[in-house]
C-alpha cells in the first residue's frame, strides 16, 4: 500500500535528521505525525514546533535542525562550503552528501571488526532450533530474576495494621481482637531491559542470543527487548509469541541492520531519547549483550551509558571477548563505561549469557 503524497516529508524529515546526525526513532515519526494531525496547523510555524516538541534537538544544534527542516518542507539546501574550501565528509558518505551503502557482493566472513558503515540485510531465523541454554533460562527466570518491594499491599506477617480485616474478625467476635491482622507490600518481578548487539562483528552469536531472549520474554514478567547496530529496533512483540520459531521469524522481519555497522553511543542516545523506551529502564535489569567494538571516540557511549546508569537499577554487560579469563577491555569506549558496570561478564555462548543472567539475579537476592 502507497502511503499518501502529503505525507511524503514527514516520512523524509526523520531519515534526513538521522542522516545529519540526529536521534530520529520509528515511534518519534509516529508522534510526529499525530502532533501535527492534533495541532491541525494553520501555517509552516506549527509544523516547525511540532518537530522541535517531538525531536528535542539541544539548543546548541537547532539551527542545524531547522536547516534539515527548511530542507525537507521548503526545498532549501543546507548552505554549502565556500569557495576554495574542502569539505571533509565522513568516508560513508560521497560528494553530494548521500550515504554510500556496501555492495551486495561485499560479505564479512569473520565479523571480527567493527565498522560505521550502514548495510540494510534480513536474516532467516525460523530454523534456529531450541537449546538446552534457552530451556533452562525459561524454566529457572521465573524464581532467579531480581525481584522489588511494589506499591500494592497483601495479607502477611508485616508491620503495617489491616483495619479491614480487623473490623471483620471484631464483627465475628462480638467486638474481641486477640490477634492484630498485619499486611505487607508484595514481591513482584524488576523489569528486564535487554539490548542485543547485531552488528558484524557479533554475528556468530546473535541467533543464540535472540533465541535467549525469546526464553527471557516468555518467562519474566517485564521483559523488553531490542536490537542495536546502526538502528534500534524494539523486537519485543514480536518474541511475546509462545511458538519460538514464529517469534524469530517476526523479529528477523522487523531488525533491517542485520550484520551491519556499530554505532552502539547513537543507538542508545535513541533509545534514551524516547520518553516511552527510557522509561523501561527506570529502576531496571539491563542487559546489553554486545563486544563493544565501536569505531570513533568513546564520548557518544560514554554519554548515553552515563545517562542509563542514572535510571538503571543494575547495568550487567555480556561480551563475547569476556569468555577469556584474562581479557581486559582495551577500546577507549569499554575503558571509559567500566565503571559504570556492576558487571561485565561472559557473553561468548548461549549458557554463558543464562547463566550469568541467572547468576546476576540470584547474587542481588542474596544482598
Amino acid at each position: 500500500m502507497t502511503a499518501p503524497r502529503a505525507l511524503a516529508p514527514f516520512l523524509a524529515f526523520p531519515r534526513a535528521l538521522r542522516e545529519a546526525g540526529f536521534p530520529a526513532a520509528p515511534e518519534q515519526t509516529q508522534d510526529f505525525i499525530a502532533a501535527v494531525g492534533l495541532l491541525g496547523p494553520r501555517s509552516l510555524r506549527d509544523v516547525r514546533l511540532a518537530a522541535h516538541a517531538v525531536f528535542g534537538p539541544s539548543p546548541d544544534r537547532r539551527t542545524a535542525f531547522d536547516e534539515v527542516f527548511d530542507r525537507v518542507f521548503l526545498g532549501r539546501d543546507i548552505a554549502a562550503p565556500m569557495p576554495g574550501e574542502v569539505e571533509d565528509l565522513p568516508a560513508a558518505f560521497d560528494e553530494a552528501g548521500f550515504e554510500i551503502l556496501p555492495e551486495a557482493e561485499y560479505t564479512e566472513e569473520a565479523g571480527a571488526e567493527a565498522t560505521q558503515a550502514e548495510r540494510l540485510s534480513r536474516r532467516d531465523l525460523s530454523e534456529i532450533e531450541a537449546d538446552e541454554a534457552a530451556r533452562r533460562l525459561r524454566r529457572r527466570a521465573a524464581a532467579s530474576l531480581p525481584r522489588r518491594r511494589s506499591r500494592r499491599l497483601s495479607a502477611g506477617s508485616g508491620r503495617l495494621a489491616d483495619p479491614r480485616r480487623a473490623f471483620r474478625e471484631m464483627l465475628r467476635r462480638d467486638g474481641e481482637l486477640t490477634v492484630l491482622p498485619t499486611r505487607q507490600r508484595r514481591m513482584r518481578q524488576r523489569r528486564v531491559l535487554l539490548l542485543i548487539d547485531v552488528s558484524g562483528s557479533m554475528k556468530a552469536a546473535t541467533a543464540g542470543t535472540l533465541r535467549l531472549a525469546h526464553a527471557l520474554v516468555q518467562a519474566g514478567e517485564r521483559v523488553e527487548a531490542f536490537t542495536i547496530g546502526t538502528r534500534l529496533t524494539r523486537i519485543t512483540r514480536a518474541l511475546a509469541h509462545r511458538e519460538p520459531s514464529a517469534a524469530l521469524t517476526r523479529a528477523s522481519g522487523l531488525v533491517a541492520d542485520w550484520d551491519g555497522g556499530t554505532r552502539l553511543g547513537e543507538a542508545l542516545a535513541v533509545f534514551l531519547s524516547v520518553p516511552r523506551f527510557a522509561s523501561f529502564a527506570r529502576g531496571a535489569l539491563v542487559i546489553i549483550v554486545s563486544d563493544g567494538l565501536e569505531r570513533g571516540g568513546p564520548e557518544a557511549l560514554s554519554s548515553a551509558m552515563a545517562r542509563l546508569r542514572g535510571l538503571a537499577w543494575g547495568l550487567l554487560w555480556l561480551s563475547p571477548l569476556a569468555a577469556d579469563p584474562a581479557y581486559r577491555p582495551e577500546t577507549g569506549a569499554m575503558r571509559a563505561i567500566l565503571p559504570l558496570l556492576d558487571r561485565l561478564g561472559d557473553g561468548g555462548s548461549g549458557a554463558a549469557i543464562a547463566e550469568e543472567v541467572l547468576g546476576f539475579g540470584r547474587r542481588a537476592g542474596s544482598r
